[in-house]
């Protein structure tokens, strides 16, 4: 069996956030349907990590049975009782829009049926931005940090989403302080051919960000993945630009694209990282239902320092 542990390389992002809790009040956080082993003790690990204090949304019965088979004691927790998961996607979301949580963090339901309740237009969580999920990879064999956007939530998102998926990836990054991120727009080749629509898309992209359309980045693309992360494939192919070999923010096609490299760069390299979905009225913490504990804490801490950081400069969801 393949080992899917977190071990966090020593320039380890997720470790510095973690380490940040101390800093910061818990997030409150509406965990939706926390109905299965991963999703309840992920969520009350984070909580003893003191990164999110939860309320546990969804069927009582169900949680309280996990609770005594983990030997999990629950009397800390909030437990607001629903009879389904469809219930606890509609109660958690309206605990947001009400202002009584700060976050959302997925239970044992499809992420489809979350995201559903959170784009309702009235009753919804949308603001005017694009929704869109950023990873936060520690790969133990590149020199930092990795953004990986979007390879959760847009199937396959136009150029103007595609604006906003960009946008959201640049603002977490200086948010949390990283500074000016290097934006590698991916493709399969990294010149522009009027068959391949993503390299017309990143063409676009770059000249949007020329024009002030997005800003706080260095966008380049098209790019195929090798020029964005390694020098030596750049110099090869004669590729001069300040973001290829030396990217922080990866942007894929599409869903397919980025949810397959995500994987692969899980299970075959051994990284793993933290995931957030942005553009919603609160952030989403949101892993594979099938998510490790210590995925859904680096998760947790990644919303906690985004919340309270974007909190301090006064930037408004």
């Amino acid at each position: 069996m393949i080992n899917t542990k977190l071990e966090y390389p020593a320039h380890s992002c997720i470790k510095t956030l973690i380490a940040m809790k101390d800093t910061f009040k818990p997030l409150k956080t509406a965990v939706v349907h926390p109905a299965d082993v991963y999703s309840l003790t992920g969520a009350i690990a984070s909580a003893k990590e003191g990164l999110i204090d939860p309320v546990l949304v969804g069927p009582r019965a169900k949680i309280e049975a996990i609770a005594r088979q983990e030997g999990i004691d629950l009397s800390p927790y909030a437990i607001v009782a629903t009879e389904h998961s469809h219930a606890a996607a509609g109660i958690a979301v309206k605990m947001a829009k009400d202002g009584k949580v700060e976050a959302l963090m997925k239970g044992k339901l499809h992420t489809d049926e979350l995201m559903e309740t959170v784009i309702e237009k009235e009753n919804g969580l949308r603001t005017g931005r694009r929704m869109s999920h950023v990873f936060i990879l520690d790969v133990p064999n590149y020199p930092k940090p990795l953004f990986l956007t979007d390879a959760a939530i847009n199937i396959r998102p136009t150029l103007m989403e595609k604006q906003d998926i960009v946008q959201n990836a640049i603002d977490l990054f200086r948010i949390l302080g990283f500074g000016t991120p290097k934006v590698a727009l991916l493709a399969a080749v990294e010149t522009i051919s009027e068959n391949m629509p993503s390299t017309l898309d990143a063409a676009a992209l770059c000249k949007m960000a020329d024009r002030g359309q997005i800003t706080g980045g260095i966008l380049d693309g098209p790019l195929a993945f090798d020029n964005a992360v390694s020098k030596e494939a750049a110099e090869i192919k004669g590729i001069k630009s300040e973001v290829a070999g030396d990217a922080d923010i990866l942007v894929v096609p599409d869903i397919e694209s980025g949810n397959m490299l995500y994987k692969e760069s899980r299970f075959l390299t051994g990284c793993d990282g933290a995931g957030i979905v942005l553009g919603a009225k609160v952030p989403i913490i949101l892993t594979s239902r099938a998510g490790n504990s210590e995925a859904r804490q680096a998760s947790s801490a990644l919303a906690l320092a985004y919340v309270r950081k974007r909190d301090k400069l006064g930037i408004k969801p």
